[in-house]
């Protein structure tokens, strides 16, 4: 049975731009084939057991002939495979998807098409350019500046110019200066305004602006380079007004988020919204230990403990995974009062209709310890890791309070791009990298190798744990005034507005 494809437009660069139907198209792929002008951010929603083709570069990093692509889709496609065929920007619009897709309805095979966000639209609109304006301009003219090697655009100069629209190029950089000499030559006013969006849409973006007849001279100072967009037209002049992604706090930053992959959402997303370019390495994962006959026992008596102590979102999903395979639900819990280490934890609860009924001031083990040693009279009952901190049972058998202890879940330190990894730490890649629990600190360490040079970036940490095994591997830290994803956001912020 042959299979589908599904030509998918990327957008521009931001994840946050690609369409809902893209991402699901995505999620539901067996093969992804994919352009070099897709995102690393956009390729990292790619599912994990899906099979990648980089369609962009090969050996020599020639692109691949579309001739070669459209035979790809085709093989692919005629075994069965759920083809996802991801392009930048929108597919239809200078993308050569129109032809693929003629490709697939020739040999009768099943495709879709999903729009993508044009950059055409968009990096002008990152870049704070609206290519209509009611006081500028009535239409856009959308045009490709791509020409052979040696040879000039073949573009009707004169038309353009009497639209008296806003003119965007895209593909255009190496004719930048052609396009400008056409544009004159045709009658533009050489002080029309014009830019050059660079990487749009991007946290590294950089807009160079300038009247027509010297763009050419300041884009060459500025030294913008493929891929960036042309625009010609009076809306360039309300650039500099409302550019307002350039202005955004961590504009420019690179950050490496360490957190499990599925954690590193919200962090990820908040940073991205505050302009950094986020590159997510899960540096940990955690595994269920199975079976768990120690939990076991102790949910099959839980009228023996007071309290029930947890220390991570992860010993919850232990904790209710166990619970239901035994048959039972929340009603077996009776009496038995609930403590957290922090807000997170306590979301995992919540989501599961609990509710936490101690958290600490100070979201650590050793504070946990100190605040379950007050409040306990009773026994208390720990699900947690394999490697939990000894500061809260330390502070527990001070206080004369009885307690089990159960391992539940273990930490797993590996990832694939270790190397890749430290290639881009020791070339200064990252301004910035995160850690959300010492576990995390351990993982990245042992990922990149005890050696690697770690001055290059500084660490953002949860809690003084986590900062205190970051500064046993020389690692300069800064601390996040709470124990929370929020106050880690903020403190990255803060630290940029110092500089």
């Amino acid at each position: 049975m042959a299979g589908k494809v599904t030509l998918v437009g990327a957008g521009p660069g931001d994840p946050g731009l690609l369409t809902v139907k893209g991402r699901q198209a995505l999620e539901r792929a067996e093969v992804v084939i994919y352009d070099r002008l897709v995102s690393p951010a956009v390729l990292e929603m790619i599912p994990a057991a899906a099979r990648r083709i980089d369609v962009g570069k090969e050996a020599g990093r020639h692109p691949v002939p579309q001739a070669q692509i459209n035979e790809i889709l085709l093989e692919e496609a005629q075994a069965g495979h759920r083809v996802v065929r991801l392009k930048g920007g929108d597919p239809f619009v200078f993308g050569r998807g129109g032809e693929e897709l003629e490709t697939l309805a020739r040999a009768g095979l099943d495709f879709e098409e999903v729009p993508g966000v044009t950059s055409a639209v968009a990096a002008a609109a990152y870049g704070g350019i609206p290519v209509t304006h009611r006081d500028y301009a009535s239409s856009l003219h959308i045009v490709t500046g791509h020409a052979r090697e040696g040879s000039i655009p073949d573009i009707d100069f004169e038309a353009l110019v009497r639209t008296r629209g806003t003119l965007v190029f895209l593909m255009g950089v190496t004719a930048l200066s052609a396009i400008v000499r056409g544009l004159l030559s045709a009658g533009m006013d050489p002080d029309t305004p014009a830019a050059m969006v660079e990487r749009g849409t991007l946290p590294g973006q950089r807009r160079c602006s300038a009247a027509l007849r010297a763009l050419p001279e300041r884009a060459a100072a500025m030294g913008i380079c493929s891929p960036a967009l042309i625009v010609v037209g009076g809306v360039c002049s309300l650039a500099d007004e409302l550019c307002w992604f350039e202005r955004l706090p961590l504009h420019g930053k690179r950050a490496l988020v360490t957190r499990p992959k599925a954690r590193a959402g919200t962090l990820s997303d908040r940073l991205r919204d505050l302009g950094a370019e986020v590159a997510e390495f899960p540096c940990i994962r955690t595994e269920a230990v199975s079976p768990c006959t120690a939990m076991e026992a102790a949910l099959g008596q839980l009228a023996e403990y007071e309290w029930l102590g947890f220390t991570s979102a992860a010993g919850v999903e232990a904790f209710w995974q166990c619970l239901r395979g035994l048959g039972r639900d929340a009603r077996a819990l009776g009496d038995v009062k609930l403590a957290v280490i922090g807000p997170a934890t306590g979301e995992a609860l919540e989501a599961r209709g609990l509710t936490a009924d101690l958290i600490p001031d100070v979201y650590d083990a050793a504070r946990m310890g100190e605040a379950l040693a007050k409040a306990a009279v009773g026994k208390v009952l720990l699900l947690r890791a394999e490697e939990g901190s000894p500061a809260l049972t330390d502070a527990l058998a001070a206080a004369g309070v009885a307690y089990d202890d159960i391992p539940v879940y273990r930490t797993i330190y590996d990832n694939p791009r270790s190397a890749q990894l430290r290639e881009e730490l020791e070339a200064g890649r990252f301004d910035f990298v995160t850690f959300t629990s010492a576990s995390t600190v351990r993982g990245f360490v042992s990922a990149v190798g005890r050696d690697a040079d770690f001055s290059k970036f500084v660490g953002l940490c949860i809690g003084a744990q986590t900062a205190g095994e970051a500064e046993k591997h020389h690692i300069s830290v800064k601390i996040s005034e709470k124990a929370t994803i929020d106050a880690l956001v903020e403190l990255a912020a803060d630290e940029e507005k110092r500089k």
